[in-house]
């Protein structure tokens, strides 16, 4: 019993059911019968655990080791009961309709079918089990203090619950190797930053602009109304335009799955005042209205899978349409450089930006990462929506689209889903300068498989890796401003210190676009190891680097980067 334990503090933390239920709600018929658990068991190997649930409530609420509780005590250190207790009742704050929808799509049913591994009733039966955890799940939500994995247990709808311990360890040791994999790749381009630091070129700031703040020119916004009528998209676009009578490049926005053109209002204004003519699209299918159509039941997806080519085609829609009211409306009097174009995405927006410059769908790929082995060997949660890419795949409706845009000149990716709907052959094709931007704490794509070792595979010189020091996933998405369809993010999901994830992506977006949309070459020194590390904040690190081979990054992961999964 002794060796369940015996990686000292950090074990019932790291190989809790909760880390499991972390990885479940980021990406987002109710049972409701009275019953509930009574007593868990616990089994590993030929042993047998057996708690009551009281004896657990009394334990985690009130700090009571009651004497059923007192024999286990002698396996643990006080320092590891304490985290048991912090990992009963840590609260994910989650609105229960959210879980309840997300839990009924074809995503949510996967990862549920991934926890009864560990999670399920007597009988075994895998209907019953996955029922029952479902319903757990949800009521578990409705709890006033949270979903907790304690609500969890407690809202379980049979008498008992069996709990495999043995796959329980299996489980979170792949989740640790993740984690470690990734810090070590984290710490390995924050190292050679700091060597490119030592010998780049610091911006003089007292002689050319700090992009920090916010640009000298005033700026105007205003909302378009296109139609696609071959793709019936209505594609409704916020467009931010500097008060200048010269004639701008332009910058386009691609918001992520979940969220629309107001999250990035805060760039998008940054970015004009500095003299960009800035496009933020609302993509419909993978935006704010879709999401909420899922949780009143109106839709059963998050995404369909035509939003892959649906995406970069509502941008090259959106750029045709504008060269023709470019033309003709008096509000932009030609003042649109169409030829000179710039693409910033954020995940799914990331995919866009990427998908814009060049790189092409694998279907190849796709399939060897997402059949069904590949999948349960997986702890990466973007698979389960790039593989729905596959579905594509011999329908007469998607013929060979070109995705790429030759008027884009640059792209910046944030966050990117990358590793198999692209994989190394379709980020090979990339020939624009780009730059891809990772979160060392996103378990939603994450950082090592779906931007790190990826940037490897992109042959284009003109290329920089920017890796946030403690951002999630979602710390560069601003707050969605005029719409009641926005869903509030728990804070666990969002991270510390968003603003200045945003004031980052406000801070490199500019120099970028300057160097490589508008041709101005004396912005080049911003992009280096130098200013990121002159605008780094302790609490949360910038490392931006030009180069990264798959040699540097199999020897920071002792010569295992052959094991890394998709």
């Amino acid at each position: 019993m002794k060796s369940l334990f015996a990686n000292g503090k950090s074990t019932l933390k790291k190989y809790s059911l909760l880390v499991l239920l972390s990885m479940l709600l980021p990406t987002l018929g109710m049972n409701n019968s009275a019953e509930s658990a009574e007593r868990i068991y616990a089994s590993y190997s030929a042993i047998e655990l057996s708690i009551s649930m009281e004896a657990l409530e009394d334990f985690a609420k009130k700090e009571v080791i009651t004497k059923e509780l007192a024999v286990y005590k002698h396996y643990l250190q006080p320092e590891q009961i304490q985290e048991l207790r912090q990992v009963l009742v840590t609260p994910i704050k989650v609105h229960p309709v959210a879980v309840s929808q997300f839990l009924y799509t074809t995503q949510g049913e996967f990862l549920l079918q991934r926890l009864q591994q560990v999670i399920h009733t007597k009988s075994r039966q895998p209907k019953a089990g996955f029922y029952a955890l479902r319903s757990a799940l949800i009521l578990a939500a409705k709890e006033p203090e949270g979903l907790t994995l304690l609500n969890v247990l407690r809202k379980y709808p049979t008498p008992s619950i069996h709990l495999d311990l043995a796959r329980t360890l299996s489980i979170a040791a792949e989740l640790e190797n993740l984690v470690s994999e990734t810090n070590r790749a984290v710490t390995t381009v924050a190292e050679k930053s700091d060597l490119e630091a030592a010998i780049g070129r610091l911006p003089n700031f007292s002689r050319i602009p700090d992009f920090r703040r916010q640009g000298r020119l005033r700026t105007q916004k205003q909302t378009l109304k296109f139609f696609d009528l071959a793709r019936n998209r209505l594609l409704l676009t916020d467009i931010y335009l500097p008060k200048v009578k010269t004639q701008v490049p332009v910058i386009v926005i691609s918001h992520g799955l979940g969220t629309d053109s107001s999250n990035f209002a805060y760039l998008g204004s940054h970015l004009a005042s500095h003299g960009f003519a800035v496009v933020v699209p609302n993509h419909p299918g993978s935006d704010t209205k879709q999401l909420q159509s899922l949780l009143d039941g109106r839709a059963t997806e998050i995404a369909a899978p035509e939003e892959f080519y649906n995406r970069p085609l509502d941008v090259k829609y959106i750029l045709d349409q504008l060269e023709k009211v470019n033309r003709s409306d008096s509000r932009f009097q030609s003042r649109l450089n169409l030829q000179q174009v710039g693409v910033f995405g954020q995940s799914l927006g990331g995919y866009t930006a990427l998908a814009l410059t060049g790189a092409k769908l694998n279907f190849v790929q796709i399939a060897k990462d997402c059949n069904q082995k590949a999948l349960n060997k997986t702890w990466n949660m973007s698979l389960l929506l790039q593989c729905r890419a596959l579905e594509l795949k011999g329908k007469d409706n998607t013929k060979e689209y070109n995705l790429r845009d030759e008027r884009i000149k640059a792209a910046i990716a944030v966050n990117p889903i990358t590793s198999t709907v692209f994989g190394e052959a379709g980020l090979s094709q990339i020939q624009t300068p780009v730059m891809i931007v990772a979160s060392s704490d996103d378990t939603v794509a994450p950082a090592l498989n779906e931007q790190i070792l990826p940037f490897s595979w992109i042959g284009n010189p003109q290329k920089y890796l920017a890796v946030i020091a403690g951002g999630t996933h979602f710390s560069v998405i601003g707050e969605g401003k005029g719409s009641s369809q926005q869903i509030e993010l728990p804070s666990q999901l969002v991270g510390d210190n968003p603003k200045q994830a945003r004031r980052y992506m406000n801070s490199v977006s500019v120099p970028f676009f300057y160097t490589y949309v508008a041709g101005n070459s004396k912005y080049s020194p911003y992009l280096n190891a130098a200013y990121a590390k002159a605008i780094s904040n302790q609490s949360m690190g910038l490392s931006l680097i030009k180069s990264l081979t798959s040699t540097e990054l199999a020897q920071a992961l002792n010569g295992k980067l052959n094991t890394v999964q998709p």
